[in-house]
């Protein structure tokens, strides 16, 4: 593994381990976060498991070399989802505005949550790219 890619794949690492511990740490919080959103009751208790456990799962993968790029993958699908989902926050598109922010990130607006999330994206295009140059080269 170059330098470029154990820092690129150590941010995503350090982004999913904080956001997924700190749902399951927070479960109740993050549990009743969950089902203060706009989608159903049935679907909020699949998400507040299962998403606490993807963000981990995804930082697991980012942690081996063989896995790397589909932990790459991964960051930029959830953080897709995520940043629709604040976006369409952002432009009023729901009645209420709910979040289900870690910690830290319970403090950012809406356009800086939106543009974080970007700059994120951007940081997983980036490893994966990366990622695909160096299974090219050797």
């Amino acid at each position: 593994m170059d330098k470029s890619d154990s820092i690129i794949s150590l941010i995503l690492v350090l982004l999913w381990t904080y956001t997924g511990l700190d749902k399951l740490i927070r479960w109740e919080s993050s549990r009743k976060a969950f089902h203060n959103q706009t989608f159903p009751a049935e679907l909020a208790e699949i998400l507040a498991y299962a998403i606490p456990m993807a963000e981990l799962l995804i930082a697991l993968l980012l942690l081996f070399s063989v896995t790397r790029w589909w932990g790459y993958l991964s960051s930029i699908l959830l953080l897709s989802i995520f940043t629709t989902y604040v976006g369409l926050i952002w432009v009023g598109a729901f009645p209420r505005v709910p979040c289900n922010c870690a910690g830290i990130l319970e403090s950012l607006g809406w356009a800086e949550h939106f543009w974080m999330n970007l700059g994120f994206i951007g940081v997983a295009v980036w490893g994966m790219v990366a990622s695909d140059h160096k299974e090219k080269r050797g």
